[in-house]
């Protein structure tokens, strides 16, 4: 197999000839950034939720829900047009927990090295940040899950690839994948078995810049991309030049979830499990996954401290 790190000018120029060209053929999709989120889907108050709410449970301040976020990027998290206010599927659900339980939501941007002694030490009542559940979290934290954790497969639009759905499909293709990822080791464990199976080799190839990582992909130069699949789905809504061909589970060959991470017994989380269990049954979170793309990551049911990821050894 071979690795293909390198990003030489000739391809460069390339590449950016070929954006000028597919630049007027893009099928763009408006994307609201405003700060006011007029269609953010809300929800009514969940009396059966209100009533797990632990007597002695005592909110960050009365009356609002705090709810910690890390902005990063679109779909998940990031600022809206005004520069400081979160908007995304996360802060989306974090709102509808907090219609639920009858609360203000009061969100908090924060960098991700700072939520667990945040949470731990209660600045904030909850976490909703793309936080995968593990076995080593669930010790310091409860958690309800609310999506899968989901790696995804995408395609150039009118690419050769029509589906992975095995570790086999990746053989004799060009693959691009970031380094030092999750993915990328579960990538290359697939090569590695291919190889031991004699499948042709996989190329794998690395860019920095996201922008000539989508160009090589659709020149040709790459036959799929894997990453999280929330970001590429929602890239692939907004601009209309890839397709999804397959996705995994980011814990792959086992199931990873994404969760509401709260205090380790404070009680809480039975709460936000049954707000969650509700607006699943109302339909209200299969709306806000679909206004970002997100329903191939929806769950059907949402639980307290699910199985999580296995310690590492």
């Amino acid at each position: 197999m071979s690795y293909s790190k390198s990003i030489f000018s000739t391809v460069v120029a390339g590449l950016v000839a070929l954006a000028v060209s597919v630049a007027g053929i893009a099928h763009a999709q408006e994307v609201d950034l405003s700060p006011e989120q007029k269609g953010r889907v809300r929800a009514q108050k969940v009396e059966a939720a209100i009533k797990l709410i632990p007597a002695g449970f005592t909110f960050v301040t009365p009356g609002k829900l705090t709810v910690a976020t890390v902005p990063f990027r679109l779909p998940l998290v990031d600022y809206a047009s005004d520069t400081r206010t979160p908007i995304g599927i996360e802060p989306d659900l974090a709102q509808l927990i907090a219609d639920g339980l009858g609360l203000q939501l009061q969100l908090v941007p924060i960098a991700w090295a700072d939520w667990p002694l945040g949470l731990a030490s209660g600045k904030y009542d909850a976490v909703i940040s793309n936080v995968t559940v593990t076995e080593e979290r669930k010790e310091k934290f409860d958690f309800s899950s609310y999506r899968n954790d989901l790696l995804g497969f995408y395609a150039a639009r009118d690419g050769k690839v029509k589906a992975i759905s095995k570790p086999e499909d990746v053989a004799g293709l060009k693959v691009i994948v970031g380094a030092a990822t999750n993915q990328e080791q579960i990538l290359l464990r697939w090569i590695e078995e291919n190889k031991a199976k004699g499948l042709p080799a996989t190329e794998v190839q690395y860019y920095d810049d996201q922008a000539v990582l989508d160009l090589a992909l659709q020149a040709g130069r790459a036959d799929v991309y894997l990453g999280p699949n929330a970001t590429a789905a929602f890239q692939a809504q907004k601009e209309g030049k890839t397709r999804l061909v397959g996705t995994f589970s980011g814990g792959w060959p086992l199931t990873a979830e994404i969760a509401v991470a709260t205090r380790k017994g404070s009680g809480i989380a039975d709460a936000f499990t049954a707000v969650l269990n509700e607006e699943i049954r109302q339909g209200n979170y299969t709306r806000a996954l679909a206004r970002w793309n997100l329903t191939s990551e929806a769950i059907t049911e949402s639980k307290t401290n699910p199985p999580g990821l296995p310690k590492k050894k």
